[in-house]
């Protein structure tokens, strides 16, 4: 090892990323890393305004970036993000999954157009969405996936079950997958963030906030950026020997 090798190891120039819920949080924060790292950047969301202001936010730093609208739960709207990046890019090499639908229900009371809605984006999505840029990936030197799972694919999750099970298949979808792909040459990894603060924590209640805040040996939420060091960890050549795993960056949370 040679300093233009450990260089390497993150460099992510000529890649081409697809960050699904790149716009705020985990996602923003990503897509900010990777552009820095030197790769194009194709942040998705459902809200076009916020995917164009976060894309020229991305060239504001020196990359090459898009918005595509693109609601997660919609298998057209992720045929069209994949035909915009390859068209404005030439290909794909790295996917992330990381739009998620929040909206839960308490067990014995679950509605069917809940449970739908809810899956549609946190499983169905991140599975054809891979499936849709699967020939370009197929085609990459250098292609890897990273669906953003959660803690709660771990644990005890009555109040949240609905949105900690889609969690959990994303999981299992995840090692499935890096195991169909890996002769494609495709790494597939799962990034399971504990309580990070995000708009998705805060729209909690204090009480349930403080809770998360407490229930890691830290004692303390993350920011969205102490998860871009997994997170390029998983996509770039640093990890070019792990495919199937989860990494969980939690503070210590599953621990307890």
């Amino acid at each position: 090892m040679n300093h233009d090798q450990l260089n390497r190891l993150f460099d992510l120039a000529g890649r081409t990323a697809i960050v699904t819920g790149g716009t705020r949080g985990i996602g923003l924060a990503i897509a900010e890393a990777y552009t820095c790292a030197g790769a194009n950047v194709v942040v998705a969301s459902r809200k076009a305004e916020a995917t164009k202001a976060t894309a020229q936010h991305l060239q504001s730093l020196g990359g090459n970036a898009i918005g595509v609208p693109t609601h997660a739960g919609d298998l057209d709207a992720l045929a069209t993000l994949v035909q915009r990046t390859v068209a404005e890019f030439g290909g794909v090499d790295i996917v992330v999954n990381g739009a998620a639908n929040p909206v839960t229900q308490p067990l014995g009371q679950m509605t069917p157009q809940a449970w739908a809605k809810s899956q549609d984006v946190n499983v169905r999505g991140p599975l054809f969405l891979v499936q849709e840029a699967l020939p370009h990936l197929t085609a990459s030197s250098h292609a890897a996936v990273l669906n953003i799972i959660s803690v709660g694919a771990f644990m005890f999750a009555p109040k949240v079950a609905m949105y900690a099970a889609g969690k959990a298949a994303l999981m299992s979808l995840t090692r499935s997958m890096a195991a169909e792909y890996a002769s494609r040459g495709i790494r597939v990894n799962a990034l399971a963030p504990g309580s990070v603060d995000t708009d998705m924590v805060r729209n909690n209640t204090p009480e349930a906030v403080e809770a998360m805040r407490v229930g890691s040996f830290q004692q303390r939420l993350a920011t969205p950026e102490e998860m871009v060091g997994p997170a390029l960890l998983l996509t770039s050549d640093a990890g070019s020997y792990v495919t199937g795993q989860v990494l969980i960056a939690d503070g210590g949370m599953v621990a307890h």
